[in-house]
């Protein structure tokens, strides 16, 4: 049996985001494993999946040499000591260096850009340095998946992939059947999501600013906000900005939620205003294919499922005001244009973004590669 590994730098982002993945792997015979460090899904993985799991030492948000020296190191140990027949490989820290490692031991590698945050947002002494990092890892990956145009497009501007090692996915893509419609359920008052990491470049500051002006004027409307917040983390909004946007009222904090489905059936538009690159976020597929409207910026990523005006509306990044006013717009709009919006953003997942489309492009990747 071919042994396949998947590697990422969260056990929680494999169990959430890849089981369709694992599941359609096995069911074509592959052996799989996942490689990540530690945490509470990794076990839930094991169980529930029957992969095989092994730690690995990333750090994912840290810029210690050392540190992803040994990271790489350890992935090339594992990588020659099982001789997996591919690797697959998802964020910044995997794909370079788990990249590198599968180089070192003789195995394939195919790689997803899943985004690429700040660090490509402006010109960088960091930025270079990860640009010849790509380039070195890259040079001899099967295949990079990428979420967007936009990313690939610069990839290949600087030369860090060859074209045709390239594949573009709609994202993750979405399973349609189970993000499906729901019957509305909440409190009344139109309500307005976002669900996010409660990083200040998803836009979660400016979503609340907005949440301010639009509660000027419409006072019944909701803001529901969805996810972690890591006080170790520094790119997180601060905590006591936070606790001020609950205790005044401007949003409802609903932590970390097991299932976003019944989350999303409470909104009437799900919004991210996010500042940098993303991939293709979930966020926004999950909720288009439950048929909710779309607010999103106008950037990398985000603007890959609205149609402006069909289906939602992109907001100018870093600018709440514009945000409001687009907020205040959905507000104003009869209902039946909310539920025209609403069924084409399930069209377009269904049309464009079914999660069927990514499952078939790893199949066939995997069955290009040359039999070991």
């Amino acid at each position: 049996m071919k042994l396949v590994f998947i590697v990422y730098n969260t056990a929680y982002y494999v169990y959430n985001f890849r089981r369709p993945l694992i599941r359609r792997l096995k069911a074509l015979g592959y052996e799989v494993h996942v490689a990540a460090p530690l945490d509470e899904y990794a076990g839930r993985l094991e169980t529930e999946e029957g992969v095989a799991f092994h730690e690995t030492g990333l750090d994912g948000k840290g810029l210690s040499p050392v540190s992803d020296l040994a990271y790489c190191l350890g992935l090339a140990r594992l990588y020659g000591r099982l001789k997996p027949f591919a690797v697959l490989h998802y964020t910044i820290k995997p794909n370079i260096y788990g990249s590198i490692a599968a180089r070192i031991a003789g195995v394939p590698a195919i790689d997803n850009v899943t985004g690429l945050g700040a660090v490509f947002s402006k010109e960088s002494p960091l930025q270079v340095l990860v640009r010849v990092l790509y380039r070195l890892a890259l040079s001899h990956v099967h295949r990079v998946f990428f979420q967007n145009p936009d990313d690939q497009a610069l990839f290949l501007r600087y030369r860090l992939v060859r074209q045709e090692a390239c594949g573009l996915l709609p994202g993750s893509g979405v399973d349609t059947e189970y993000f499906a419609p729901r019957q509305r359920t909440g409190a009344p008052g139109f309500t307005f999501l976002l669900a996010a990491r409660l990083l200040v470049e998803k836009g979660v500051g400016d979503y609340a600013t907005a949440a301010r002006i639009v509660k000027a004027e419409r006072p019944d409307a909701r803001f529901l906000l969805a996810g972690d917040h890591d006080p170790n983390d520094a790119h997180m909004v601060p905590r006591a900005d936070l606790d001020g946007w609950l205790a005044d009222g401007t949003v409802e904090w609903l932590g970390r939620v097991e299932d976003i489905r019944d989350t999303i059936a409470q909104a009437d538009c799900v919004v991210l205003p996010s500042r940098y690159r993303e991939g293709v976020p979930r966020s926004l597929l999950e909720a288009a294919s439950m048929g909710k409207p779309l607010i999103a910026s106008d950037s990398v990523g985000t603007r890959e499922p609205v149609e402006q005006g069909v289906n939602g509306y992109l907001c100018r990044p870093g600018d709440p005001s514009d945000l409001a006013r687009l907020m205040l717009a959905l507000l104003a709009m009869p209902s039946e244009g909310l539920s025209a919006m609403g069924a084409a953003s399930r069209e377009k997942m269904r049309r464009e973004f079914e999660e069927k489309i990514v499952l078939d492009a790893y199949e066939e990747a995997l069955s290009g590669l040359a039999y070991p």
